[in-house]
């Protein structure tokens, strides 16, 4: 069914949220994935994984594996990560993966994968024989020579035998967190990091390694100011890092700094106009020095010439995710472990993953189910939210309606001057970038919104 974009006509409903939301924190969440992993619940009955995937087109997978351990947890962090785990454990881990990767044999053998990625956690806090078992478990038949093949790492786990095998393991990508390269931010953050160790850990990566190097800052850090914020930025600079990602700090619940906000010995964010004007000296910046931005978040550089990789789109293919923590996407079921940030939460939940029999994980117990109408809204985000914008006659293809139609409040955001019009693309415009973390979230449903306020951290 087509339809005129010129009747499809913001509802008065869209136009007053629309003023709330203007009104309202430009940074409100990272609507990274949706449904958000809050709005999971157990199923009342367990699902069978493999007639759940035959039904799924297995030509272009995207392979994420957790690795949840890391050598320290930043203030900021509400990751699936256990800090320092005792000196066992990560072996158990990998013998859990490998029995899990048994189980979901029937699904792996028939993939082609188009991405693989490894996350955590700090996937190179394992040991170097470690992440040598790692990579021959995730050995499939269906990983494509050109398969990019991306690991995040922290500068503290970084050797040169490390960036030397992850070399041969043919590692196109790795990201590691930086945060800043101002002492007193870092220490404002509760992250133990020094700069030379930094400086030490990117050198060594550039050394042995030809892969792509992003570099994750945050800006909002308490005692920042646009001076020390373009400081970082010149600092990462000089390393001629392939992409950067600019995250805003969020201080949530039962992290290191959202415990000390509630207990209001200080309060360790700034203010959401001074956020602002820090993404953008950070945005402009950036763009000056040879950056295109690709998200509110990302940045790459112009002058990289385009990879003749295997075809991959988020909104259209699945995800097959492997490790406590992992989530997995088909088109109708997301599923995961259950997630926790607390150590003793995190820590109760891998010593159920690592008790696992094959048969068990042959099914998934804990998830979310997508309607259509889920289904729909998690098309517009992950299309509208990046540069690419969101193609209305793919929308029209893949669910024979308008998305005009279905979604007035995309006519508001375009008399909003948030986002225009070029033929089939609504893409977000400068404005609207600087509104991603608040225009992600208005497209959530309310039955999705109500799970996530009603869940309970552990």
């Amino acid at each position: 069914m087509k339809s005129n974009p010129v009747t499809a006509q913001p509802s008065s409903a869209a136009a007053t949220d629309l003023a709330q939301i203007l009104d309202g924190p430009v940074y409100q969440a990272y609507a990274y994935s949706y449904p958000h992993k809050t709005a999971y619940r157990p199923f009342e009955e367990r699902v069978a994984l493999a007639p759940l995937w035959q039904q799924e087109k297995l030509d272009a997978l995207f392979l994420y594996v957790h690795i949840p351990f890391c050598s320290m947890r930043c203030g900021f962090c509400n990751l699936f990560t256990l800090v320092k785990p005792e000196k066992t454990l990560p072996d158990l881990y990998l013998d859990a993966l490998e029995r899990q990767i048994k189980a979901l044999t029937p699904v792996i053998e028939q993939a082609q994968f188009a991405r693989y990625a490894i996350g955590g956690g700090t996937p190179t806090f394992l040991t170097e024989l470690q992440l040598e078992r790692l990579f021959d478990l995730t050995d499939f038949a269906g990983m494509q020579v050109n398969t990019p093949i991306g690991i995040e790492t922290s500068p503290e786990t970084i050797t040169a035998a490390k960036i030397q095998l992850l070399t041969e393991r043919n590692v196109s990508r790795i990201s590691m967190g930086i945060q800043s390269f101002t002492d007193l931010e870092v220490k404002n953050l509760a992250r133990k990091q020094s700069k030379q160790e930094v400086f030490k850990a990117i050198e060594t990566i550039r050394q042995y390694s030809q892969a792509d190097l992003n570099l994750d800052l945050i800006y909002g850090i308490a005692g920042q100011t646009v001076t020390s914020w373009l400081h970082s930025l010149e600092q990462a600079l000089q390393f001629n890092p392939e992409e950067l990602y600019l995250y805003p700090l969020y201080v949530r619940e039962a992290t290191g700094l959202g415990k000390v906000k509630q207990q209001a010995r200080f309060v360790p964010d700034l203010a959401d106009t001074d956020m602002l004007a820090l993404y953008r000296a950070g945005r402009d910046f950036l763009l000056a020095n040879g950056y295109q931005q690709v998200s509110m978040r990302m940045f790459r550089r112009t002058d990289l010439t385009e990879l003749d990789l295997p075809h991959y789109s988020c909104q259209e293919d699945g995800m097959l995710g492997l490790g406590a923590g992992a989530r997995s996407y088909t088109q109708t079921l997301h599923y995961s472990s259950e997630y926790a940030v607390g150590r003793h939460g995190v820590k109760d939940i891998i010593g159920h993953f690592t008790q696992q029999t094959e048969a068990d994980f042959s099914h998934a117990h804990y998830g979310i189910k997508l309607t259509l109408d889920e289904r729909k809204r998690r098309f517009v985000m992950q299309s509208l939210l990046i540069a690419d914008g969101l193609n209305l006659r793919e929308y029209e293809q893949r669910f024979k309606r308008s998305a005009l139609v279905d979604f007035p409040a995309l006519t508001t955001l375009i008399n909003a001057g948030l986002v225009q019009q070029a033929g089939a693309l609504l893409l977000l415009t400068v404005a609207g970038f600087e509104r991603a973390d608040s225009i992600g979230p208005w497209f959530a449903s309310q039955k999705v919104k109500q799970a996530m306020s009603e869940y309970q951290l552990q």
